[in-house]
């Protein structure tokens, strides 16, 4: 049997990076498996120079996204993801294994979006997921908000995206 670290997820093509996780997978995970200052890292994404173009396209048409030519006279001295092409590979390796699949309500929103760094055609990505804080709504008792730090890297260890994630979670004990 493989260890958690080498687990991997053939249809997302993403794999768990530490045997730190959670003690319930996404299936059976709710409001209070989330505990402020627990840390997990995740991975593995990448992005092809087609993908990107096709992504850029469609969502975001700059030069430095969709011209190879005027790419490589840039200042990033060729083609680089957009940064909410960036913001979508992160939310596939955040969905993937850290968002409950029975417990997520909604996303009042995500603060703080930055994108320190470039994606480029082949980076091998991955996230770190820092529980900041918890706090079951006083309104409706049945849930909570956690807030997330969310962090993506290329795997020489580049940020390439920060963020604050607030995601509404079920509880599974809504009468605490």
């Amino acid at each position: 049997m493989a260890s958690m670290a080498e687990a991997t997820d053939n249809a997302a093509g993403t794999r768990t990076l530490s045997e730190a996780d959670f003690t319930v997978p996404l299936t059976e995970r709710y409001f209070e498996d989330y505990t402020e200052g627990a840390v997990y890292e995740y991975g593995y994404a990448s992005v092809t120079e087609p993908e990107i173009i096709e992504f850029a396209r469609r969502f975001d048409p700059q030069p430095m996204h969709v011209d190879p030519e005027y790419a490589a006279t840039g200042p990033f001295g060729g083609i680089i993801a957009s940064g909410w092409h960036t913001s979508g590979l992160f939310m596939r390796l955040y969905a993937d294994h850290y968002l409950s699949r029975v417990a997520s309500l909604a996303s009042p929103g995500i603060d703080e979006v930055r994108w320190p760094s470039p994606v480029r055609p082949g980076d091998k990505l991955w996230i770190r997921t820092t529980i900041l804080a918890t706090r079951r709504s006083r309104s409706k008792p049945d849930r909570g908000l956690v807030h997330t730090r969310g962090e993506m890297f290329a795997d020489d260890e580049r940020p390439v995206l920060t963020l604050v994630a607030l995601n509404f979670l079920a509880a599974r004990n809504p009468a605490l």
